[in-house]
């Protein structure tokens, strides 16, 4: 059988693969995992329980409340909330693990149910093999005030909101700025704590109808945000994505800020500021040759994982860094979070362009963002790449071609029979051509 969960929880299309017997398996099977064999002095576990708007999160966060209740677990019922908010509250509340529903810039059909642990952390493969294996074996089922309690948890999103507003280092008086929240789980509170932090808001993209999130707004559709900022004449825009874990900006003129762009902008204000641990910044892989650069002419070393903000984190925590993300926006500020949080990212951005004086773009032009070019190579012997004589021969080649001006990656896909091949150069004629050579290279010899 194949393992149940995958990069970020378990995922797939809401009654389809994720149906509330599922949901009810895995929460009975977690309740006995993350709560009664956790616990050693005989009082009931506690459980957080958020979802983002998606319609298929009322029957999914229902079964798994029914799962953890009927399995003496005490649940706190958030509502709609970002992932990150219910990272925070688990820790805030003290309680045992947290419950997630979401699928993050997935479609509507599509859910997923993820995990936290005590602190609010993400679990570890470990953990998550115990709770499979938890699923079939007997459930615990007491009785009588055995049982526990659901109850609502009304203070929520205030708890969170006043968490995001004392992180941070200035206020954001006299800014304009344009947020686009998605149709998903960030669309009440993002806009009220970036007004409380007193900045004039333009809200788009923040009126879910369970069906709409992620539909044309967010982070993986920025489109309606840079005409918005150009529109407004605002001082930036910020995007989150569905369960907001993550951010993308827009500067002034409307052009996209990415992750890398980001962190090299946080990197630099957090060295400024002597908050970055041993000046060291975690990102992955796949992160732009200009990031690297940036940081290295910034004396800031940057230290690399694989690709997923799972393995940002463990690279975070083996070095007791504080700062880290991905391309994609998933940045994590470990002094106020445990998890990627796109509220929190978009925060910070707006709270360094204030106490500068400097525009997005400019903060974001200290970082020569490379042409970078990435082909899917679909069809093929992943398992060989590694192995494959020619295929290292021709990437040896690309890599002297390139010198220190460029960079090649060659990396099997975790799911599928692809191998990605993604090429940097200082121009775009020359990272097309060179990835495309590989990429030919990589379906000839490694053809099923």
């Amino acid at each position: 059988m194949a393992r149940l969960f995958g990069t970020d929880g378990v995922r797939g299309k809401a009654n389809e693969l994720l149906t509330p017997e599922l949901a009810m398996a895995l929460s009975q099977a977690a309740a006995m995992v993350l709560g009664h064999e956790q616990i050693k002095d005989g009082r009931r576990p506690m459980a957080v329980v958020a979802k983002d708007p998606r319609i298929s999160g009322d029957f999914l966060s229902a079964a798994i409340e029914a799962g953890l209740a009927s399995s003496g677990v005490d649940v706190h019922d958030a509502g709609t909330l970002p992932t990150p908010a219910a990272a925070y509250l688990v820790a805030d509340l003290g309680a045992d693990f947290g419950v997630m529903i979401s699928a993050s810039h997935n479609p509507a059909p599509d859910n997923g149910i993820k995990f936290l642990a005590r602190g609010g952390k993400k679990l570890d493969d470990a953990l998550e093999d115990a709770i499979e294996a938890a699923m079939e074996k007997p459930k615990y089922r007491p009785v009588g005030g055995d049982v526990g309690r659901v109850t609502r948890f009304a203070d929520a999103e205030d708890r969170y909101i006043m968490h995001l507003l004392q992180s941070l280092p200035n206020r954001l008086e006299g800014m304009k700025i344009v947020l686009d929240c998605a149709h998903g789980a960030a669309s009440g509170c993002s806009p009220e704590v970036f007004a409380a932090a007193g900045a004039k808001v333009i809200v788009i993209g923040a009126e879910p109808d369970g069906i709409n999130i992620n539909d044309g707004y967010g982070s993986t559709h920025l489109e309606n945000l840079q005409a918005a900022v150009v529109e407004h004449n605002a001082d930036l825009g910020i995007a989150h994505d569905g369960d907001a874990d993550r951010c993308l900006a827009v500067d002034h003129e409307g052009t996209v800020v990415d992750g890398d762009q980001i962190m090299s902008i946080m990197a630099t204000a957090m060295k400024d500021l002597g908050k970055l641990k041993d000046n060291t910044l975690v990102a992955t892989v796949m992160s732009n040759l200009g990031l690297k650069i940036a940081m290295r002419e910034a004396g800031i070393t940057v230290k690399e994982t694989g690709v997923g903000d799972r393995y940002v984190l463990e690279g975070m925590r083996e070095g007791d860094y504080n700062l880290g993300g991905e391309q994609s926006g998933h940045v994590i500020f470990a002094d106020y979070a445990t998890t990627g949080d796109g509220v929190l990212t978009g925060l910070q951005i707006a709270a360094r362009v204030n106490a500068t004086g400097k525009s997005l773009k400019e903060l974001a032009g200290a970082m020569t963002v490379l042409p970078q070019i990435l082909i899917n190579v679909k069809g093929v012997d992943k398992s060989a790449a590694p192995t494959n004589a020619v295929l290292a021969d021709a990437v040896a080649a690309a890599e002297a071609e390139l010198g220190d001006s460029g960079r090649v990656l060659l990396r099997p896909s975790g799911t599928e029979p692809v191998v990605r091949v993604m090429v940097e150069a200082t121009s775009q004629s020359v990272a097309e051509n060179i990835a495309k050579s590989l990429a030919d290279v990589v379906s000839r010899e490694l053809a099923l």
